[in-house]
């Protein structure tokens, strides 16, 4: 009977702890989930699930390691928002998979992505051809956004946090040296100074770091 009382009483606190440490981390949609996010709910869980089945053993040593998780995320989730290469490394970038209606066979090959699950995903979103497609990125989370011909095309970050998205340029058929020479027309010799950067309507449009404003 103490045994099950226990697990009641650590069930209701487990409960209202992760609760708590998931409002803490802020967390988005399942699907939109980081990579640290996925491996601290399996930990997190894990650990629940120790003191759930240890009731003899200290609820001090499930809370810890709770804890010690949340500190993990959030220092991570403040060097993401400071480091675009961190969260590169952490969470991965955006790959595209289709452009003006032709798949691109070896990007799908290293993100480990087939056909079937290209074509699932477009039916999905109501598009029976991949020729309907002027772009297709797949996303980090797994998630493919796409761009009819018809649609509002995407806009690129050439720089991101201070660093030149050399794909990107390439993307749209330019270099790195053509962004830097551009900048300086517009009176700005250092990359690391724009938060962000974008070529539309034939013309560069960017925003400048808070510090440099």
């Amino acid at each position: 009977m103490t045994d099950l009382l226990i697990i009641i009483f650590r069930t209701v606190f487990l409960y209202i702890l992760i609760l708590i440490i998931l409002r803490i981390m802020g967390k988005r949609e399942v699907g939109e989930l980081g990579v640290i996010d996925v491996v601290v709910f399996i930990i997190m869980a894990e650990v629940a699930a120790f003191a759930l089945d240890s009731p003899d053993k200290k609820l001090i040593t499930s809370i810890l390691p709770m804890l010690v998780l949340l500190i993990i995320q959030v220092i991570s989730s403040y060097f993401s928002l400071k480091s675009k290469k961190f969260r590169d490394v952490v969470d991965g970038e955006p790959t595209l998979i289709i452009r003006h209606g032709q798949i691109l066979e070896q990007e799908m090959r290293k993100q480990r992505y087939n056909l079937d699950d290209l074509f699932q995903q477009l039916r999905e979103q109501q598009i029976g051809s991949v020729h309907e497609v002027s772009f297709a990125y797949l996303e980090p989370s797994g998630n493919l956004s796409v761009f009819k011909h018809d649609d509002v095309q995407p806009v690129l970050s050439l720089i991101s946090d201070g660093v030149i998205q050399s794909k990107h340029l390439a993307l749209i058929g330019k270099t790195d040296e053509w962004l830097k020479k551009e900048l300086m027309n517009l009176g700005i010799n250092d990359a690391d100074k724009i938060f962000y950067c974008s070529f539309e309507s034939n013309e560069l449009k960017f925003q400048l770091k808070k510090l440099y404003q």
